[in-house]
């Protein structure tokens, strides 16, 4: 049926440069088909531009290469108290310093359960931190915030 409308309008565009004031009205109606496959030629040409699309995702994903900046409170030094001072040392430690001096004890002494990692056997001097004889590797840094100042 398509094919039907396409051949008239070819052969309305003729007729109207023999006589252009008779064939005012027929050139309307060749108009409107001209219309619908004008009106298929765009989706056509949108398909390529769905395989553009993805190279605009590509240069977003290059464009966070800024350097991250330290959160000035992780590295703000903090007194131990004098339980984590036997561990750790006397003088003033970043946060994630503490953490890392306590993970080289830990490993140092063996603590870590052999069975469950993620536990840590507390020997005396890590008693006196944790309050308790097992934590947890996650309950760990809530429970050395209590004795950084």
């Amino acid at each position: 049926m398509a094919t039907a409308k396409k051949a008239p309008a070819k052969k309305a565009a003729p007729a109207k440069a023999a006589a252009p004031a008779k064939k005012a009205a027929p050139a309307k109606k060749a108009a409107a088909p001209a219309k619908k496959v004008a009106a298929k030629a765009p989706a056509k040409k949108a398909a390529p531009a769905k395989k553009a699309a993805p190279a605009k995702k590509v240069a977003a994903k290059k464009a966070p290469a800024k350097k991250r900046t330290v959160n000035a409170a992780f590295m703000k030094a903090l007194t131990p108290s004098a339980a984590l001072a036997s561990i750790v040392g006397n003088s003033p430690l970043p946060r994630t310093e503490v953490v890392k001096q306590l993970w080289v004890y830990i490993k140092k002494h063996k603590l870590q359960d052999a069975v469950n990692k993620r536990m840590i056997n507390a020997d005396a001097k890590l008693k006196e931190v944790f309050g308790k004889m097992q934590v947890s590797m996650f309950e760990m840094a809530g429970l050395i915030g209590k004795h950084l100042k």
